[in-house]
């Protein structure tokens, strides 16, 4: 149902990732939108190779993208791209980053894409269709215990006024599960749950591009994805919390402690 869709997506994530290792250990210009909030030529770039190619297939659909802003046209159909989330990490040197395209129609996620061009790993999924690693099924972890449990996390660019909040969640959630781990990339921090790496991820403060095409893969992957207070996700709610579904409510219980 969504072949075209996809097929422009999955050309788009490979254009862009091209330019991204092309440029990783050698970004010359680096400018900052926030005090920790970076962006890089890189994002330019492989933003443009993407909107470019997504124009060309569907010039009627909308576009909302991290540095390019929003293109309105059909409302009805919104494309939502990070060109490189975990650009911190990328301005380091450090290989965890990822490209992230999703298509929302009327409000809907129905196909996201999630690669990593340094790992050599794309994650996608449609809706009703599953969820793939590199072309093969995957699912969500079978933990049944939040204290077996490995779970990532990441901090919102606003932690330094809202530290308390943040570092209190941290610390009902370190206590309870077995390891956490903080990647930079909440796009792949939402791939490595529907691949059954992590069994949770919570966060705050995303943008609706950090998590619209890692929400549907997890939920095609078997996971489940809410707010802080249980609500089923949108990408334009504040918080997100997605895991298997046996450690859920568990997860929801302590942050909400």
């Amino acid at each position: 149902m969504w072949d075209k869709e996809l097929e422009a997506a999955r050309q788009a994530s490979q254009e862009a990732g091209k330019i991204l290792i092309s440029r990783l250990g050698r970004v010359n210009h680096i400018t900052k939108k926030g005090v920790i909030d970076l962006v890089t030529e890189a994002d330019i770039e492989a933003e443009g190779a993407i909107v470019r190619i997504i124009r060309s297939r569907f010039p009627g659909d909308s576009i909302l993208a991290e540095e390019g802003g929003e293109v309105e046209r059909d409302r009805s159909r919104v494309w939502l791209i990070d060109p490189l989330d975990g650009t911190t990490n990328f301005a380091h040197g450090f290989p965890f980053f990822a490209i992230s395209i999703s298509l929302q129609v009327d409000g809907d996620g129905v196909l996201g894409i999630v690669s990593s061009p340094p790992m050599g790993e794309h994650f996608e999924a449609f809706k009703g269709g599953g969820a793939f690693l590199n072309q093969r099924p995957i699912r969500v972890s079978r933990t049944l215990d939040l204290q077996e449990s490995l779970l990532a996390v990441g901090f919102p660019y606003t932690i330094r006024q809202n530290s308390l909040r943040v570092m209190d969640h941290f610390g009902k959630m370190v206590t309870r599960a077995q390891g956490i781990r903080r990647l930079g990339s909440a796009a792949i921090d939402l791939a490595y749950v529907a691949a059954g790496r992590l069994d949770g991820f919570w966060e705050e403060g995303l943008k609706p591009w950090d998590t619209a095409a890692g929400v549907v893969i997890v939920r095609e992957a078997g996971g489940v994805v809410s707010d802080y207070g249980g609500n089923p996700y949108h990408p334009f709610m504040n918080t997100i919390v997605a895991s298997n579904p046996h450690i859920h409510q568990a997860m929801l219980s302590a942050l909400n402690s």
